[in-house]
């Protein structure tokens, strides 16, 4: 019998590291353990009490999760010391931090999975870690159901249609009207495709099915235009767009930037996306209007964010804008009194390097990567701005994919 670990144990788990492996007290990284596991000098874990039974006959093979055996403790845990030690690498400590939110299992509403040739006909699934290999997916403990569902049909739509040697890549997403499916790489010739789709799509009761064969995504089926709802607005959905993995998660976040940005009465929206957030911000805590600019580099989001603003009556000016290329100058900045940004994993040097000098006395920077944040954080600190609360979100479930909100001000002079 194994003696119980005692604090000072050099094998005992402290913490699990950003890549999800966890670190014992001298030093080593040892993967699935959790926080208070014992690992002897042979390697041999002893569960601790915040190791969990995963409940997915997949993991730790697929690499859709990396933390199924942390029990809800832990994971919460994991998710706010993500965002803390990337803030305290710059040496900065936020005035407040948030509990950690978890989106609940079951809840993805959007995921790239992919399909290749197998054996016994294609496999469909997310690939394994650090691999191409895909992990034909029997089960699945993050997905929405109604997007699993659609698993095993996909398997038999896609019999005899994948390139020899290479696969195809799956975009799932629930839209306002249901399912919506876009495969990249599938072949359908002929009349015989084109039955086949349909068929499939009236079978399932899809939404759309988008096909794309090099030359962007079409669709094949959309018996109604397909849409997505923010706020009081309703914008088209294209084909493979982004969207907030959960919509628990995407209601936290919302949340976090209506409480960060208060009343300000002019707010931009930078990397704005579809709008999940511009689209949400048109009228005031205390009940006024709110004046909305939002800038977005693709331009088929930024049009459905347009046509959707118009549609809902805001107030609300749209720009087809690189912010990579041709950030906003401090000029453009002080004409308003928050900002809202949300930008890719890279982060948002240069707009932050110009939101240091702005006068804009709130800032809500929503992130997907703490260590990002936590470089353009430093440099709004350095500019001014006081960083007030910090909202910790995991709507990866059971993934290192952390996110967050910053909640920015500048105090008064």
């Amino acid at each position: 019998m194994t003696d119980a670990p005692t604090p000072t144990d050099p094998g005992l788990v402290l913490r699990v590291a950003a890549m999800g492996d966890g670190l014992t007290a001298d030093g080593r990284h040892v993967a699935l353990t959790a926080p208070g596991d014992h690992v002897t000098p042979s390697g041999e874990i002893v569960p601790g009490p915040h190791h969990a039974q995963p409940p997915c006959r997949h993991f730790p093979e697929c690499g859709g999760c990396q933390l199924q055996h942390l029990d809800e403790s832990a994971l919460s845990d994991f998710v706010t010391e993500r965002v803390l030690n990337a803030l305290e690498s710059q040496g900065i400590v936020a005035d407040e931090v948030a509990p950690a939110h978890l989106s609940p299992p079951r809840s993805r509403r959007r995921a790239v999975l992919h399909a290749i040739n197998g054996p016994k006909g294609p496999r469909i699934g997310f690939t394994r870690e650090r691999s191409h290999h895909v992990v034909d997916m029997m089960q699945c403990e993050v997905l929405e159901p109604r997007l699993f569902a659609m698993i095993a049909p996909l398997r038999g739509l896609l019999a005899n249609r994948l390139p020899k040697g290479g696969g195809a890549e799956i975009i799932l997403a629930i839209a306002d009207q249901g399912v919506d499916i876009a495969i990249k790489g599938a072949r359908f010739e002929g009349l015989d495709g084109h039955d086949a789709i349909i068929a499939f799509c009236e079978t399932h009761a899809l939404a759309r099915l988008c096909l794309d064969e090099g030359y962007g995504p079409e669709p094949r089926w959309e018996p109604r235009p397909v849409t997505m709802r923010f706020g009081a607005a309703t914008v088209p959905l294209p084909p493979g767009a982004f969207l907030q993995a959960t919509a628990d998660g995407e209601a936290v976040l919302l949340d976090a930037v209506l409480s960060a940005i208060g009343d300000a009465d002019t707010v931009a929206d930078l990397f704005a996306g579809l709008g999940t957030f511009a689209l949400s911000l048109g009228v005031s805590p205390s009940g006024e209007s709110r004046r909305i600019y939002a800038a977005e580099a693709d331009r088929a989001a930024i049009e459905s964010l347009k046509a959707g603003a118009n549609a809902a009556r805001l107030h609300a000016v749209t720009e087809h804008r690189d912010l990579f290329r041709r950030p906003l100058e401090t000029a453009e900045l002080n004409r308003f009194g928050a900002v809202v940004l949300d930008p890719p994993r890279a982060g948002a040097r240069e707009q932050c390097l110009r939101l240091a000098e702005a006068t804009a006395t709130r800032i809500a920077y929503v992130s997907c990567n703490p260590a990002s944040f936590a470089k353009d954080a430093a440099r709004l600190v350095e500019g001014g701005y006081r960083l007030r609360r910090i909202t910790p979100v995991g709507q990866f479930r059971w993934s290192t994919h952390v996110e967050l909100v910053g909640a920015f001000e500048r105090p008064s002079p």
